[in-house]
């Protein structure tokens, strides 16, 4: 028999296994809303969404619809998207919706007028009189839950018991401080409905195990053996030594040397991961630098001093349109690793000057749909950020690029073979999945179920 107990660190590096009523349960689904979604801090916007007072969004997530609006050029305050009369909602934000954006001087509820200021505090009742002086403040103010900033993001919590911000986000905050997010911006931000559970989604982006399989271009480049560990509620991953081309690495991201002459593949894998992973994994300006890496320098370069020389080439070109690059150390961008998944739904693959992200949540109460968001950031001259809206892309390689079309032709089958009187249970690579199982065992806490244990060493 399976041994079920409470999971420790060390113990994510052994064989589990982790049940699939997460994934499939319409049950599990609306059991999320209360136990998991109610009780997080999770991402519901960046701060560059928000620049002027009066400027709202909304944000679901389930069953939940919640407005963010800045009230003051150093502060946000968040509200549950209801009026506190009859329900209605005062932004009509549908379940296929990532969002809805505007500016407000005061929130009106379309049913019967009642309107409440930035403040959330109501400021007309039609008739109050006819409450007979029951209409208390308290009673008819907009109502308030957490919301906090980190790296440019903003979170919200619905939890008035929960700890800050920082508290949930830690270690993970420490360790990606040095990039500094918060400067960087929008190149561009899509989303979908996708066909799976929001976990089957992002699942698909918490490893690189999957590259030999889904994205088998890249192997021409070098192997992509990969580490992962948990860091708290959090985790990361990164390429591992035992692959040789890492050993030419400046850090585990994606600037690695690859095989062959170092200051051929360079540019090749560079502009692979640019290209195809629509324009995010990477910057023109690293690109750029790394076409040039053959003319200046010599055959037989070193792997380490063609990344070494390619980084410098990079940053002073930044440097002269006016970007600079943020100070981090070898052994900071060593800890940092490749990618960062935080507890629950969002996922940072960090470089220097970028960033590729990804958010999923539920579609309302449907355990086999799921919003899917993917967004690029970068560092931009200031005053040079590109405009971006949300775009609805369908998931093809032309919308997406070739990368994460590869990701989306494997989340909506998985979904479907997780259904499969055939599967016998998941069985996670204990070195290379730990980000997964370290997720499935936080999940399994929140919700109360034991879902996750060791696998019999038979």
């Amino acid at each position: 028999m399976d041994k079920r107990v409470e999971l420790t660190d060390a113990d994510l590096a052994e064989p589990l296994t982790y049940t699939v009523e997460a994934f499939l349960s319409p049950e599990y689904a609306i059991a999320e809303r209360e136990l998991l979604w109610a009780k997080v801090w999770q991402m519901a916007g960046r701060v560059e969404e928000l620049p002027d007072v009066g400027d709202y969004m909304t944000y679901n997530v389930a069953e939940e619809s919640v407005i963010i609006v800045r009230v003051a050029p150093d502060r946000l305050k968040a509200y549950y998207n209801v009026c506190p009369h009859r329900g209605r909602q005062l932004v009509n934000t549908p379940d296929n919706s990532n969002g809805v954006y505007g500016k407000k001087k005061n929130f009106v509820c379309a049913f019967h007028g009642w309107t409440y200021n930035l403040e959330g505090k109501n400021t007309h009742v039609l008739d109050p009189q006819d409450w007979k002086g029951a209409l208390t403040e308290e009673r008819t103010c907009l109502s308030e839950l957490k919301v906090d900033t980190w790296g440019g993001w903003i979170y919200i919590n619905m939890d008035p018991e929960s700890g800050s911000l920082r508290e949930f986000l830690e270690p993970a905050a420490s360790v990606l401080d040095p990039f500094q997010f918060e400067k960087m911006r929008f190149k561009w931000r899509q989303w979908s409905v996708y066909p799976c559970n929001w976990k089957t989604a992002i699942e698909a982006f918490m490893e690189p195990y999957h590259v030999a399989g889904t994205h088998s271009q890249l192997l021409k480049y070098g192997q992509f053996y990969a580490y992962s560990k948990p860091y708290g509620l959090h985790g990361v991953s990164g390429f591992d030594e035992r692959d040789p081309s890492m050993k030419m690495s400046q850090s585990g991201s994606v600037t690695r040397a690859g095989l062959g002459d170092p200051r051929i593949s360079t540019y090749e894998l560079a502009r692979e991961n640019y290209e195809t992973v629509n324009y995010a994994a990477s910057t023109e300006t690293l690109v750029n630098a790394a076409r040039r890496l053959a003319d200046e320098l010599p055959e037989g370069t070193p792997a380490a001093d063609v990344i070494k020389h390619w980084m410098a080439s990079a940053k002073a070109d930044d440097a002269a349109r006016g970007v600079t690059w943020p100070e981090i150390t070898p052994e900071q961008m060593s800890e940092a690793g490749l990618a960062w998944s935080f507890f629950p739904n969002q996922t940072v693959l960090q470089g220097v000057t970028f960033a590729l992200c990804y958010r999923v949540r539920p579609y309302g109460d449907d355990p086999n749909q799921c919003i899917f968001e993917s967004y690029a950031l970068e560092r931009f001259p200031e005053g040079e950020e590109p405009k971006t809206e949300w775009v609805n892309a369908e998931p093809t390689a032309e919308k997406w690029g070739l990368v994460l079309s590869q990701d989306f032709a494997n989340m909506e089958w998985v979904q479907k073979g997780m259904k499969s009187r055939g599967f016998r249970g998941t069985l996670p690579n204990p070195h290379q999945e730990q980000k997964i199982t370290n997720f499935h065992r936080h999940l399994a806490r929140y919700m109360g179920k034991d879902s996750i244990r060791l696998l019999d060493e038979k």
